[in-house]
């Protein structure tokens, strides 16, 4: 006759079933930086990136000061795991020590090069500190909202920054702080011009975006992200992967 296990062998392996449960990974979700009051649902959203994406929308990404298009390779990776091809994610570059009117003006002409080649009616636009600035300075002064379904600003100096104080011998610096004329140009009246969706990323923990709120823009969902850096955004695949949803609704 086989013998019954003895309670002694059965605890023992109860006990090792609820160790390993414990150490089970939890969902990516899960270890992403809480952004508002509805974290919850937003990390609901964040375990449905497994499912890939479709979109259609090009989308042109602004770099920050003394930036370049090469901080846009894991946004560019997240943009693809969520169903964009590479033919539809730009990067566009433009000169941090000159002035961001001539670089708005660029990015005008940029927009306009992408929509002729993918034959799009509009594209969206994900910025990343100064480029903020750019690009608000096109949305609003240029009337470059009528091409932009999207704008998501990352960490964004959109009410500039006194972080500037230490390059203020460049004019693109000069624009960025606080205060100047061209903050007021871009800021004062509607900061969400026309039929464009607007979103906002940005944390206590910036530590460059001085005071950090200054990326909120009145009109937009604003998330506020627990603690993240700087640069540290731009490999924050938890707050790209928002960031791509939010492209995609």
């Amino acid at each position: 006759m086989r013998r019954r296990p003895s309670r002694r062998l059965l605890g023992v392996l109860a006990a090792v079933t609820v160790a390993l449960s414990l150490f089970t990974p939890a969902s990516t979700a899960g270890a992403a930086p809480a952004a508002t009051p509805t974290a919850t649902s937003a990390d609901r959203a964040a375990g449905a990136a497994a499912q890939p994406l479709s979109t259609s929308t090009p989308v042109v990404f602004v770099h920050g000061y003394t930036g370049s298009a090469a901080n846009w390779v894991t946004a560019m990776s997240v943009f693809r795991l969520n169903g964009w091809s590479s033919s539809k994610l730009f990067a566009y570059e433009y000169d941090s020590y000159g002035d961001n009117i001539t670089n708005a003006q660029g990015l005008a002409s940029f927009v306009d090069t992408v929509k002729s080649r993918t034959g799009a009616s509009k594209v969206a636009l994900v910025n990343h500190s100064m480029g903020g600035l750019v690009s608000q300075y096109y949305l609003k002064v240029l009337g470059g909202n009528t091409s932009v379904s999207h704008l998501a600003s990352i960490a964004g100096a959109n009410h500039g920054t006194t972080f500037a104080s230490a390059c203020l011998i460049y004019t693109t610096c000069r624009q960025m702080y606080p205060g100047s004329s061209f903050i007021a140009q871009i800021t004062s009246g509607d900061e969400t011009p026309g039929d464009t969706q607007y979103a906002t990323w940005y944390s206590a923990c910036d530590g460059v975006i001085l005071p950090y709120t200054s990326t909120r823009l009145t009109g937009a969902t604003n998330n506020l992200v627990a603690c993240q850096t700087h640069i540290g955004f731009l490999a924050d695949t938890v707050v790209l992967g928002r960031i791509a949803r939010f492209v995609a609704s």
